[in-house]
């Protein structure tokens, strides 16, 4: 796999922090759990429940260290989310997630939670209050 990243990026690979101070690119020849700088949500972003999710995977994927207390919070979460979704795509999506985050495979599962962060935006704002 190919990664180019331009002179400032980071990408936070294997739980390390790397930042580059020019354009380069990267080829990983074996496994490596690694996401880039661009898809890394800022605590202050986590304003929904799917964003919160996301944030939880994002810290097992690049703070290894911090797996066993992430993973105890993403189950919570987890579980609460799919009781409080009846949008059947949603909770499909959500088991997925579950499935993948127990693979291990939690890019992936970062990936389908970004997905949803439109279908739940959509949910949001049909259940908002309309403003009189």
């Amino acid at each position: 796999m190919l990664i180019s990243l331009k002179p400032g990026e980071r990408i936070f690979l294997n739980g390390a922090v790397i930042r580059v101070d020019r354009k380069v690119t990267i080829e990983l020849l074996n496994d490596v759990a690694f996401l880039m700088e661009s898809h890394v949500l800022q605590v202050e972003d986590t304003t929904t429940p799917m964003r919160q999710l996301y944030f939880v995977v994002q810290t097992m994927l690049i703070e290894p260290r911090k797996m066993e207390a992430a993973q105890a919070v993403f189950t919570q979460q987890l579980a609460g989310l799919m009781t409080s979704f009846n949008n059947d795509s949603m909770v499909t999506a959500l088991a997925q997630v579950g499935e993948l985050v127990e693979a291990g495979r939690l890019f992936e599962a970062l990936r389908v939670i970004r997905r949803l962060f439109m279908i739940e935006a959509a949910i949001l704002a049909t259940d908002a209050p309309k403003a009189a």
